[in-house]
């Protein structure tokens, strides 16, 4: 579930389009205190939170797809 979720890409909002792993933790943060989505996406979305509050995103970048691993190390 968590290498699925990492590159899951947010299908709407502000956000669409990008994967699940690179959506600001503020956002993530709003999510929390509205509540996530219905079904897999909101439980993708609260694993993200996690990842974001506990500072794990640079441990994860490995499981991106590799273009996407590549863009986010070189970005730090």
């Amino acid at each position: 579930m968590l290498v699925e979720a990492i590159n899951q890409t947010m299908p709407f909002g502000k956000y669409a389009g990008r994967k699940l792993l690179h959506l600001p933790e503020p956002y993530l943060v709003w999510f929390n205190h509205k509540g996530f989505p219905e079904g897999k996406l909101g439980q993708q979305l609260a694993l993200m939170h996690e990842v974001k509050v506990n500072g794990l995103e640079s441990m994860l970048a490995p499981l991106l797809a590799p273009q996407l691993a590549t863009r986010l190390r070189d970005n730090e």
